[in-house]
């Protein structure tokens, strides 16, 4: 198609559901209007706005749509990914936020609520999609990054660049890491690796999100097990613990795990955008 001619947006974005579609691609018009718009430079909620594609820009959308059916993350492709009030800066390496987990944060920032300059810690914290989040709302607050994998702390120092989130590296397990916060540290939240060794997950986590950041185990719950316990030290008596999970039996394993050595109370289970189980919240009760 020669570049003088231009192909109205509808048209390519009609031809990428298809090709999407095909290959099993979830939502595969979101996607399609997407890359249509990352492609032309505009937000998606001006595509029908936006002006003709050139062949070059068709070209290249082809490009984008072939390796989005070969199921590489949309994420990867337009190197964003949106998250709360953020476009955090994602690609390979480091797992790419996802919306349930804002319902985490929310959860979080209602704990802080009348604490004049709460101190919040997010343990694997990957891209920083919590601690930012959670930094940018409540501004107030101190708010500490932890990571240890060297692929994730490059895009989170990309992504913390200019914030006020100071980025610890280390296990987040480990009592040395912020030995310093023991016993001061108002809410801990966590989106820690979950996922079952061996369980069923789509292509795009299965081939492009870090194996570290999904998989925890024969049951998931290996990181959790070790960060519960961290977690009831760093915080100090009344503090808070919001920490995901998988949404099948996990939900009441790590609940009964909560509930089990007496260094919490209020525990509660909260669900996802889709209404399955998603993450676990406490009070710690230490003295």
């Amino acid at each position: 198609m020669p570049d003088e001619q231009l192909m109205p947006p509808s048209v390519a974005v009609r031809e990428a559901v298809r090709i999407l579609s095909a290959h099993g691609v979830a939502s595969p018009r979101v996607n399609a209007e997407e890359l249509t718009a990352y492609v032309l430079g505009v937000p998606r909620s001006r595509l029908a706005l936006a002006p003709g594609m050139t062949g070059g820009q068709y070209a290249r959308l082809r490009v984008l749509v072939d390796a989005r059916a070969g199921r590489v993350p949309l994420q990867h492709l337009t190197g964003t990914a949106p998250f709360r009030h953020l476009l955090l800066s994602v690609g390979p390496g480091v797992f790419v936020p996802r919306p349930e987990t804002e319902l985490l944060v929310d959860w979080g920032l209602a704990a802080v609520r009348g604490i004049d300059a709460p101190v919040v810690v997010d343990l694997c914290a990957g891209s920083g999609a919590i601690a930012l989040s959670m930094a940018q709302e409540c501004p107030q607050a101190t708010v500490y990054a932890v990571e240890d994998d060297p692929a994730a702390l490059s895009w989170l120092r990309r992504n913390a660049a200019g914030s006020r989130v100071s980025i610890v590296e280390g296990d987040a397990t480990d009592p040395a890491v912020l030995s310093t916060c023991d016993g001061g540290v108002d809410l801990v939240l966590s989106n820690p690796p979950y996922v079952p060794a061996g369980a069923f997950v789509e292509p795009e986590v299965r081939e492009h999100d870090p194996a570290r950041a999904v998989f925890a185990g024969p049951d998931g719950l290996d990181v959790i097990r070790r960060l519960v316990p961290r977690a009831a030290v760093l915080l100090r008596p009344g503090g808070h613990l919001a920490v995901e999970h998988d949404d099948g039996e996990q939900t009441s394993t790590v609940t009964s795990m909560l509930l089990a050595d007496g260094l919490w109370g209020d525990v509660a289970d909260h669900p996802d955008l889709g209404g399955r189980p998603r993450f676990a919240t406490a009070r710690s009760l230490a003295d």
